[in-house]
């Protein structure tokens, strides 16, 4: 789980910790995972009381915690936050590069080009080897981008699948490029 989706979860618990229970119910729920209360709070609220409490607890524990509530459907699958095949060994930047098959050629290019300035494109058609499940290491680039970029030639609108990577991009709050009009991509 990456730090800004603990974040996240962390504030979504305490939210909930919040509507649920009072302060001393708060402290004995934690301490059923091994969580201590929190030391000081300056704030007279249940949900920063609770963030405080949370913030330091192992990612385990938030994870047990969001199934006791019954808020899994918060977590992401843990096979999608395995990063894609030509993602797994790298600490470059993950640039998911978004195009109509059309047009790969194009983003392969770009791809190529970007590796020089220590950014990892993933470029479906290029990256997904013909073993494995496309949707699937499809959405492991997309759980696992540091942003999005979207290459905008003809057609590219139409796409159903470009509108949902976009609209994944969009929901996971990641940086999105989207190159000016007036930049031709020329082949």
């Amino acid at each position: 789980m990456r730090a800004s989706e603990k974040l996240a979860v962390i504030d979504r618990i305490a939210r909930e910790l919040q509507s649920r229970f009072t302060y001393s119910d708060i402290d004995i729920y934690l301490a059923e995972f091994g969580v201590a209360k929190p030391t000081e709070v300056v704030a007279n609220s249940k949900w920063v009381y609770s963030k405080e409490a949370l913030k330091k607890a192992p990612t385990i524990t938030i994870t047990k915690i969001l199934d006791d509530l019954g808020l899994e459907h918060l977590q992401v699958r843990h096979d999608l936050r395995v990063p894609p095949r030509n993602w797994c060994d790298t600490q470059m930047f993950r640039l998911f590069i978004s195009h109509i098959a059309k047009h790969k050629d194009r983003a392969t290019r770009l791809k190529d080009c970007l590796f020089a300035y220590a950014i990892s494109g993933f470029v479906a058609h290029e990256d997904i080897h013909p073993t494995l499940e496309w949707q699937k290491e499809i959405e492991r680039a997309l759980f696992t981008m540091d942003a999005f970029l979207a290459i905008h030639t003809p057609g590219f609108k139409d796409s159903f699948w470009t509108q949902q990577e976009i609209g994944f991009a969009v929901g996971r709050g990641v940086k999105i490029i989207s190159p000016p009009r007036c930049l031709r991509w020329v082949g």
